[in-house]
């Protein structure tokens, strides 16, 4: 599989020469992108490399020195330490990495998403239009939970991208965007969220053992009605029924911001006796995901296994060390997109799945101008690891 990706794209001239620019807090993810990039690049053979469109094609490294100082009030400034002009730019930032923190007055001042994406406009404000191309690689969408507009509120997400877009970035790509028509917000130019199904699969095979991929011992569940085409993407490759969960809120009291749940209600076939797979974009609190895994454990499933692609445990891992042990979840399973704490690499229940490869994956065949939708659609490359694992062979 991978001789067959590796080798797709090397004819093609390179749009520019490629960067990357890692913010802060996005800089363990960065190194492991580069890394790939520049084992891939050594070892591709082309007959066009000693050409003048493939100088400095093979780098030791291709990620550049930038930073963002701040001064004592705060405020801050980005600067770029090597020249850009004509290159190929790919910008990652992780917005939710709360781990970072910069003085303010004295204090220390923790990261908050405004403050990466400030940085981040620093960053293309620093490159000053000098660059052939940028593509912002923001793996959690920044506000996107703020999507619609329900009353008198603000439309941040759709504010975010229109001024990205005003400011010369070309491209944006996120993953499992919380709902991806917000592109409609910038219709003329490039968005893609793109989903870790594939991963996450292979986080479950390669680390639990004996399960049995099919409709009678297997289903996938939605915690909610907004989560479902990703719960119907899984269970039709995997070939699994599925079920879903709906909120029923009480719309008479506002708690928090918000019209409390009253009971997660649920639509779907028997699950006794079955694994099941709970998939999400994110969980926040895990109020909800633990709540819908007790609600199966109640009707007699057997293993649950939660799929997320954004871990962000707002309230702790307390919650979840408890539902470990009382037998409600087997395996939580989030991607490294966004900052993990060291506490929840520790945990026997959690598995994490890498997505940095995907990612060199994604630079590499656009750096070429080449089309990735084979990349978007994971559905071969599921197949083989399914039928490698029904094999024993993983």
């Amino acid at each position: 599989m991978a001789n067959r990706e590796e080798k797709r794209n090397l004819e093609t001239i390179p749009v520019g020469s490629l960067g990357i620019i890692s913010l802060a807090g996005c800089k363990p993810l960065g190194e492991k992108v580069d890394q790939y990039l520049v084992k891939w690049r050594a070892e591709r053979e082309s007959e066009h490399k000693e050409s003048l469109a493939f100088a400095g094609y093979m780098r030791d490294s291709y990620l550049l020195d930038a930073k963002v100082p701040r001064f004592g009030s705060g405020e801050a400034k980005g600067q770029i330490l090597e020249s850009v002009r004509g290159s190929d730019l790919y910008l990652l930032v992780d917005v939710l990495n709360y781990s970072m923190t910069y003085s303010l007055c004295g204090h220390e001042n923790h990261m908050s998403p405004d403050d990466h994406y400030q940085d981040l406009k620093r960053i293309i404000a620093a490159v000053g239009g000098k660059a052939r191309r940028i593509t912002v690689i923001m793996p959690f969408l920044y506000e996107s939970r703020q999507h619609k507009r329900t009353s008198r509120e603000s439309l941040d997400c759709a504010l975010a991208l229109q001024e990205l877009v005003g400011m010369g970035v070309d491209n944006i790509i996120t993953f499992d965007a919380h709902d991806p028509r917000v592109q409609n917000a910038i219709p003329l130019h490039g968005f893609e969220t793109v989903q870790p199904a594939y991963q996450f699969i292979k986080g479950l095979l390669r680390n639990v053992k004996d399960l049995q991929l099919d409709s009678d011992h297997m289903m996938v569940i939605s915690p909610d009605e907004g989560g479902m085409k990703r719960a119907i993407y899984i269970a039709n490759v995997l070939g699994l029924d599925m079920g879903m969960f709906y909120k029923r809120r009480d719309y008479t009291r506002i708690v928090n911001g918000r019209n409390p749940i009253v009971a997660h209600e649920f639509l779907g076939s028997n699950v006794e006796g079955k694994d099941m797979i709970i998939i999400d974009d994110m969980i926040s609190s895990g109020e909800s995901v633990l709540e819908v895994a007790s609600a199966l454990k109640e009707r007699k499933a057997n293993k649950i296994f939660v799929f997320s692609t954004f871990g962000l445990f707002t309230s702790g891992l307390d919650k979840f060390d408890k539902a470990y042990e009382n037998g409600v979840i087997n395996k939580v399973l989030t991607t490294n997109l966004i900052y993990q704490s060291p506490e929840l690499l520790q945990r026997d229940w959690y598995i994490s799945c890498d997505m940095s490869k995907y990612i060199a994956y994604i630079i590499d065949t656009l750096n070429h101008d080449s089309s990735i939708s084979d990349l978007l659609n994971p559905n071969e490359r599921i197949q083989n690891i399914v039928a490698k694992y029904r094999k024993g062979e993983l």
